[in-house]
């Protein structure tokens, strides 16, 4: 069958004189494949991207946290290293993810109800959900004074 084109098929490629050739990856764009559904993909993931609900602190919890907070903010000027655990909201859809930030609390602030720290971090009060550091330690949950 190949004998038809025997006399063309060792000359080099034609090159036009008109149109400059394609380079490789617009050659290779016109076989991609097409996405009839803009965003499609980009939903699907999003939708499948696990988040992490709210956990409801019951009273016990809340007090233990109120009380640590007080004790943080009457020893600031000590610059206590905390580990503060707290939910952080997802933008996208409900539900959020728990994180843990370690640093130095720079202050704490009742009118906007946010934990400050040093690197500018911002922490709701409603948010925390653990309050660690060495501070703590040598005090027991239940006897740490209300302030």
């Amino acid at each position: 069958m190949t004998a038809r084109y025997d006399d063309i098929m060792h000359l080099p490629h034609p090159n036009s004189s008109k149109h400059p050739r394609m380079a490789a990856l617009g050659r290779a764009a016109q076989f991609a494949p097409f996405a009839a559904l803009n965003g499609y993909e980009g939903t699907i993931r999003e939708t499948a991207r696990l988040t992490d609900a709210k956990a409801e602190l019951d009273e016990d919890k809340i007090a233990a946290l109120d009380m640590k907070l007080r004790f943080l903010a009457d020893h600031l000027s000590e610059c206590p290293e905390v580990s503060i655990t707290y939910f952080r909201a997802d933008g996208k859809k409900e539900g959020g993810a728990y994180k843990k930030v370690t640093g130095t609390v720079k202050k704490i602030d009742a009118f906007e109800k946010a934990v400050i720290m040093t690197d500018t971090t911002a922490i709701q009060i409603t948010d925390i959900f653990e309050i660690t550091g060495s501070l703590f330690a040598s005090i027991d949950e239940d006897e740490m004074p209300c302030l």
